[in-house]
């Protein structure tokens, strides 16, 4: 099947910000169907965008004021991808690192698959706007339907626990990627967020466990993408290096710009191009500017002042004029960092919405047009901004899938 990278054909020739004018389809003599829309909205019609990492309430399509079918209190809804012009999203199973019982496995599994259960609910009730992908060719027949597209990625291989069998379980309940771990460590790997509530050390593998190998080998046998964001260096060098398929960093942005410990260093990156993954750069104000100090005074205020007390509201105030939060504008600056670095086809962009994403400019899948306009700003033609969008995360899922059926 060909694979639809956009929604109509593509430019290939670089855009300008002057093209944000529209060009007119209605002249005399003009031929209708070899004439293009190079207006912002014309373009980012075309273009095919895809948020990779979207996370959800757990009571998402079970509670009335977390209905995905109307305009609600998460940043991301159908309503607001249709606003916004936001076409697909991986929604994301997460579940909190806790200590490692067997009563703290089941509770995983069980959240786990309550929030399974919420994204196939969605679309069930709403199929007329928003349908289900099991693979990129079912992507690409919901996305030429006119529909928004739902999808799955899991966030910290905790939620398998020590049941290997899980892999192949949640991937036949749709889940294409996994994070091996989020904040604190789990069975598969180390965090690069070890946390101290739960007596963590600095590491406790050196990255990658003997039972982590075992689990990045069954990713790999069915199609799995394995996603090294949130782990430590060691284990994203060693999971990098191990895996038989492309990796991914669903939600990661660049440590050379902005030194948080979820960031990724130029070696990083590169290991990630070297795999033929994707680097998804994410839309978090806090990783595309880094600012210890705004951390600590937030923190410092939160222990002499009640939130939402006056006194709250003039320190952050306070903090905000001395620490502004990153902006649209050091987003773009990441991407476009990452494609200087690593090229335009290892690439990609996320938001991390309803988990802490969101920034001035981009605050809503409502806004997500704005990307798009600040890509053009940037000098990215219409091809390469449909890459950064989607196309390159969909190549990586295909050449897992291909694979995983050589492994098979």
């Amino acid at each position: 099947m060909t694979n639809i990278n956009v929604k109509r054909p593509i430019l290939t020739g670089m855009v300008s910000v002057a093209a944000l004018m529209l060009v007119s389809c209605g002249d005399q003599g003009s031929n209708t169907e070899t004439s293009m829309d190079n207006s912002l909205e014309g373009i980012h019609e075309r273009v095919v965008t895809l948020d990779s990492h979207v996370d959800i309430h757990e009571d998402m399509t079970f509670d009335p004021i977390y209905d995905p079918g109307s305009n609600d209190i998460q940043q991301v809804d159908i309503t607001k991808m249709e606003e916004g012009g936001l076409d697909s999203a991986h929604f994301i199973v997460y579940v909190a690192q806790t200590k490692r019982t067997p009563e703290g496995y089941a509770l995983a599994k069980e959240k786990a698959l309550r929030k399974f259960s919420a994204i196939h609910r969605m679309t069930e009730h709403y199929p007329d706007r928003i349908g289900f992908a099991n693979t990129p060719d079912e992507f690409d027949a919901i996305v030429a339907s006119g529909r928004k597209v739902a999808m799955i990625g899991i966030e910290n291989g905790y939620v398998i626990g020590k049941d290997i069998s899980l892999v192949e379980d949640y991937y036949n309940r749709g889940a294409r990627y996994m994070t091996l771990a989020h904040n604190g460590h789990n069975d598969i790997c180390d965090s690069a967020s070890p946390l101290p509530a739960l007596e963590d050390a600095q590491e406790e593998h050196g990255g990658v466990s003997e039972f982590g190998y075992t689990v990045i080998d069954e990713m790999n046998r069915v199609g799995m993408m394995v996603d090294i964001s949130h782990v430590s260096v060691k284990c994203m060098m060693q999971a990098t290096e191990h895996s038989k398929a492309p990796v991914i960093a669903s939600h990661s942005s660049v440590y050379a710009l902005a030194g948080h410990r979820r960031n990724l260093t130029d070696e990083q990156l590169k290991a990630v191009a070297a795999t033929d993954g994707v680097v998804q750069i994410v839309g978090l104000g806090s990783f595309v500017k880094h600012q210890p100090a705004r951390g600590e005074a937030i923190s410092a205020l939160g222990n002499e002042a009640a939130a939402g007390s006056p006194e709250y509201e003039a320190g952050m105030a306070a903090i905000e004029a001395e620490y502004p939060e990153g902006v649209l504008k050091d987003f773009i600056d990441h991407i476009v960092y990452a494609v200087d670095l690593i090229g335009v086809d290892h690439v990609g962009i996320v938001s991390d919405f309803d988990g802490g994403g969101g920034l001035p400019g981009w605050n809503s899948a409502a806004e997500t047009m704005n990307v798009t306009k600040a890509l053009i700003g940037r000098g990215y033609n219409e091809e390469e901004i449909g890459k950064i969008w989607s196309g390159n995360m969909i190549a990586t899922w295909r050449r897992v899938d291909e694979a995983a059926a050589k492994l098979n």
